[in-house]
């Protein structure tokens, strides 16, 4: 089996936790699932051998633990230069940029006390991954992030744009 098909299998993995992950309420439960999801695609750019986002990959591993039970802006910040650091050390053009773009949206994303906030900064983010895999010639991890997108916006629909049913009194 070559390195692109196992990339491809453990992408499918991926998306069922990146559905899984926005159809939560609880901001916990949304960030356990992203956990699993980004530690299967950093695996997958390892394959590639797309090095700034196999590494981003593992650091937002490290980054969704902790955030699950600190949203510290000093954290936050720590993790933010680590990434612009790693994407500066495996410099591989602009993908390393829009990878390290979206990891910076991502991060900030996964330190928001709201799932709300947290949702809007994953959607722009995400954008940046999508054109990031299609550039690295990944068309089941473009898959993942535009169905991570819409899981997104399914999950931000139900739960802050569908009008409330009223109580009749």
């Amino acid at each position: 089996m070559s390195h692109f098909f196992i990339s491809q299998i453990l992408i499918g993995i991926a998306i069922c936790f990146d559905i899984l992950s926005f159809q939560f309420k609880e901001r916990r439960k949304i960030v356990a699932c992203l956990l699993v999801s980004c530690t299967l695609i950093s695996i997958h750019f390892m394959l590639l051998d797309h090095w700034t986002a196999a590494c981003l990959g593992i650091l937002a591993a490290f980054r969704f633990t902790a955030s699950m039970f600190s949203t510290s802006k000093r954290l936050m910040g720590c993790f933010v230069f680590t990434t612009i650091a790693i994407s500066a050390f495996s410099y591989e053009g602009l993908l390393s940029i829009l990878a390290c773009t979206g990891g910076c949206f991502g991060t900030v994303a996964s330190f928001c006390k709201e799932d709300k906030q947290l949702r809007q900064l994953m959607l722009v983010g995400t954008s940046l991954w999508i054109i990031h895999n299609y550039l690295a010639g990944s068309p089941g991890a473009v898959l993942m992030e535009a169905i991570f997108i819409g899981s997104n916006l399914v999950g931000y629909y139900r739960y802050y744009i569908r009008p409330k049913k009223q109580v009749l009194t």
